[in-house]
């Protein structure tokens, strides 16, 4: 597979990253070349990987490298230009979230996708999460979940709010995993250090009764990266950061006791989706492994680097002409949500009369 990168900038040296070491490794895919406008960028590029740098995607086309495939990594304003362009010349495209920066780019990506018969996958990184892929398996009904990623202030991906920045990881897993239309959105986000909204909090509650609440910031003290979800008898907890998940189940009549033994206030919270995870990890740590009424376990987790399982699957789906692990469909579906809960947040600036919070540009 001889690929390229179009973008090398914070995302895209990662791409380019693990391209060569798929190919030092012998994994049968060639770095063939890059697309930087930036002439610094693109001389780092040109000498760190020994490859032709072309300033443009005309350029690149233009060379004939014989190239079976791509990732877009270039901001997302300009998704749409560049892997319209890349999928015309018959190119397999691993495009950086969000897909595109509408629902109408989206849907015309996905349609020229469809009519050359082209893998378009979306860059959703955490569906290949190590964790996220140990628990998915294993869902029963998910009715309540709680997402919280919280990252430091770098002025990279300002060209899009932390909806698009961040959530829509989230969005996209939670999606997943209810498996159900979304019924209604409720939202607020404020705008601190940009011009656009850099922390947020969201409802949302799906046709199936299922409701996730969101909370996304940019402008944090500290990185959280964490999904916690409620089934029947279940509670699970993902920290995407640590790979780590921990699964605390009701145990009715095993040797961990029975519900009755559970005391009142923690049946009542589990069953509300209420539960606080620092309670529960006490509880865990006091009993070792479970407490009276409660079973708690670790299932196993195989580590490994998300963005080089993602790139692996991608070019597997490249090669067999299988569907992607993430189809398009579903990155539009994570896009839509997304900019749905873009207009909630608006209408509620409006209502609460924070316009004059945003600056121009927002």
């Amino acid at each position: 597979m001889r690929v390229a990168v179009a973008g090398a900038g914070a995302f895209g040296r990662n791409h380019l990253r693990v391209y060569r070491e798929l190919e030092t490794a012998g994994q049968g895919v060639t770095l063939v070349a890059a697309v930087e406008p930036d002439s610094a960028r693109a001389a780092e590029v040109a000498a760190k990987y020994a490859i032709p740098v072309f300033s443009s995607v005309e350029e690149l086309l233009a060379a004939d490298l014989k190239l079976d495939a791509a990732t877009v990594a270039v901001p997302t304003i300009h998704h749409h230009a560049v892997a319209s362009a890349l999928l015309d010349a018959g190119l397999d495209l691993l495009v950086e979230k969000p897909l595109a920066a509408s629902l109408v780019e989206a849907d015309d990506l996905i349609r020229m996708a469809d009519k050359g018969k082209r893998i378009l996958q979306p860059g959703h990184l955490e569906r290949f999460n190590p964790a996220v892929m140990a628990v998915q398996p294993q869902l029963r009904r998910p009715m309540f979940f709680e997402a919280h990623r919280l990252s430091v202030f770098t002025p990279r991906a300002l060209d899009v709010d932390v909806v698009l920045d961040l959530m829509i990881h989230d969005l996209d897993i939670v999606l997943t995993f209810a498996n159900s239309p979304v019924r209604e959105v409720r939202a607020v986000g404020l705008p601190i250090l940009s011009p656009k909204v850099d922390i947020a909090n969201v409802r949302v509650e799906f046709e199936s009764g299922c409701v996730a609440n969101f909370t996304a910031s940019r402008v944090s003290t500290e990185r959280v990266r964490k999904l916690r979800f409620f089934e029947p008898r279940q509670y699970v907890s993902i920290d995407y950061a640590r790979q780590d998940l921990l699964v605390i189940g009701l145990d009715t009549a095993g040797a961990g006791g029975n519900a009755a033994s559970i005391p009142d206030e923690i049946r009542a919270a589990i069953a509300a989706g209420k539960v606080d995870p620092a309670m529960l990890a006490k509880l865990a740590a006091t009993g070792g492994h479970s407490s009276p009424g409660l079973n708690f376990a670790k299932p196993s987790v195989t580590p490994g680097e998300p963005l080089r399982l993602e790139i692996e699957s991608f070019l597997d789906s490249a090669r067999t002409r299988r569907e992607p692990h993430v189809t398009a469909r579903q990155g539009r579906n994570a896009l839509a949500l997304a900019l749905e809960i873009q207009s909630s947040m608006a209408a509620h600036a409006h209502r609460a009369g924070l316009d004059n919070f945003f600056m121009p540009g927002a």
